[in-house]
């Protein structure tokens, strides 16, 4: 297993609609265990394929201490809905609120190629959306509103080009993971202007 570096906002290969996995051979298996490293050293929640310069519809999550790899996945069903804190370790430094379904059903295949479904709910759910958003060439930014409410969790000096790229874009097992916070924290739970899950914890 190798620790591969993370591409960010601006390469553009976080652009690119990932093709979908057609062999799960040896190679792919590599990459599926050089991510879940990559993702566990950022540290992270999850990790798509395109984030580490690979094209292809794969992502890897790790909630709850238990590992899920999808592979061609597609939301077939998704209920309610509500604003989590969310971050990404392709745009660093910065987190924002987003607007995502509460439960969802995805289908995929594992990391052998097997079909599966997956019923998911809080962290988990965030989680599979948000990767499931890379795969198609989408970042958390270029949901509506988030870039203009973007908050710092460290002093780095990416806001003009996060907000010109997103300018340039428009737009069954069950399992569940923790429900990131709805609302802001009070002032003695964590830092000013510091999420329940830092940006670097969806992936």
């Amino acid at each position: 297993m190798a620790v591969r570096p993370i591409l960010v906002v601006g390469n553009p290969v976080l652009r690119q609609k990932a093709r979908k996995v057609s062999q799960f051979d040896r190679s792919i298996q590599k990459l599926v265990e050089d991510m879940i490293e990559t993702m566990r050293a950022a540290p992270g929640v999850g990790l798509a394929a395109p984030q580490v310069g690979v094209p292809l519809r794969l992502a890897v999550i790790e909630v709850d201490e238990e590992v899920t790899v999808i592979a061609n996945p597609e939301i077939v069903k998704r209920t309610g809905e509500y604003e989590p804190d969310e971050g990404c370790l392709s745009v660093p430094g910065f987190w924002g609120h987003v607007t995502r379904a509460e439960k969802v059903t995805v289908k995929a295949k594992d990391r052998t190629g097997k079909d599966f479904r997956l019923n998911a709910e809080g962290l988990l759910a965030q989680a599979l959306q948000h990767e499931i958003d890379h795969l198609d060439g989408m970042l958390y930014i270029d949901h509506p509103g988030v870039v203009d409410e973007l908050k710092r969790t460290e002093p780095v000096r990416r806001r003009e080009a996060v907000q010109e790229e997103a300018a340039g874009n428009g737009e069954p097992r069950v399992r569940q993971g923790r429900r990131p916070r709805r609302t802001p924290p009070p002032p003695d739970a964590v830092p000013a202007d510091e999420p329940e899950l830092s940006p670097e914890a969806i992936g």
